[in-house]
């Protein structure tokens, strides 16, 4: 059993709290929204009520909250109450540089860092089937492994400190063209009237099948476009994306362009919808301001 602290309790790091807790281990969690540790406590955790709780007698402390600033903000409040030796895992998506900066600082205090950003959405976190993308020394990630391991599919190494951040902005490249074919195939059968469910069920079955279609195909026939993963946290993930890429002199017209439509929503006031509200973007578009 290991005596485990956790903050950021969002659609993701709740219920990977709740695999931790399911594993026998002792969680400390805290919320600035106190309603979103109560189904936590109701299985056993410990609610605390600040954040330096978190890491008093603590073996590890994981990090699921959205930004740089965030998880900055949250290793201020900690580092200066945690032993030497204390592992830190950041589930977060946050820029690359920023995770080697941290990794940098924590590791002059005595501390270890682990930059472990996660994939497969919501279904994910709560099924206990994440894949996550692990940078920083080898040694903090076998100390990381066996608990990460209540909630992963797979979890590995993919390099020194920042890469696990550099992984996952490869992932998300991948995650936003999935996105679009997905869109923009459907709003086409629509647009021709095919019957949706039906084109959804057959493309997916054949070299057009995705995880997005499996997963946000659903999603589009029912017009549900409730998180799932936000369209304002996808454009936070193209931001560092195409800030990475400008700076490795890589191109991304792809992600450039999904991030543009996105936009539209976000500007619409729909930043908290699915990204896979795409669709209703595409379907409503004039297609000549595509040409």
């Amino acid at each position: 059993m290991a005596r485990i602290g956790f903050v950021g309790l969002g659609v993701m790091g709740g219920p990977m709290a709740g695999h931790l807790l399911k594993c026998g281990n002792s969680v400390k969690v805290f919320a600035r929204t106190p309603s979103k540790a109560m189904s936590l406590v109701s299985q056993g955790a410990i609610a605390v009520d600040g954040i330096p709780d978190l890491v008093k007698d603590t073996d590890a402390v994981f990090l699921c909250v959205t930004r740089s600033e965030d998880v900055e903000e949250c290793l201020g409040a900690l580092v200066p109450h945690a032993t030497p030796g204390t592992l830190f895992v950041d589930h977060s998506t946050i820029a690359p540089d920023a995770a080697k900066r941290l990794h940098s600082d924590l590791e002059s205090v005595g501390l270890a860092f682990v930059d472990a950003p996660v994939t497969g959405g919501s279904m994910g976190a709560q099924k206990g089937q994440l894949t996550i993308f692990c940078g920083g020394k080898r040694e903090a990630f076998e100390r990381a492994l066996p608990l990460m391991s209540a909630y992963a599919k797979r979890a590995e190494y993919v390099g020194g400190p920042g890469a696990g951040q550099t992984m996952k902005l490869a992932n998300q490249i991948a995650v936003g063209g999935s996105l679009l074919a997905l869109c923009e195939s459907l709003a086409f059968a629509e647009k021709a009237g095919l019957d949706l469910a039906q084109t959804r069920d057959v493309l997916a079955s054949g070299a057009a099948g995705s995880w997005a279609f499996d997963n946000y195909g659903p999603k589009i026939l029912a017009r549900d476009w409730s998180p799932g993963f936000s369209v304002k946290n996808q454009r936070k993930d193209f931001g560092y994306t195409i800030h990475a890429a400008e700076e490795l002199g890589a191109a991304v017209p792809g992600t450039r362009l999904v991030d543009r439509l996105l936009a539209e929503l976000d500007g619409q006031g729909h930043g908290e919808w699915t990204t896979a509200a795409l669709f209703d973007v595409l379907v409503r578009s004039d297609p000549d301001s595509w040409k």
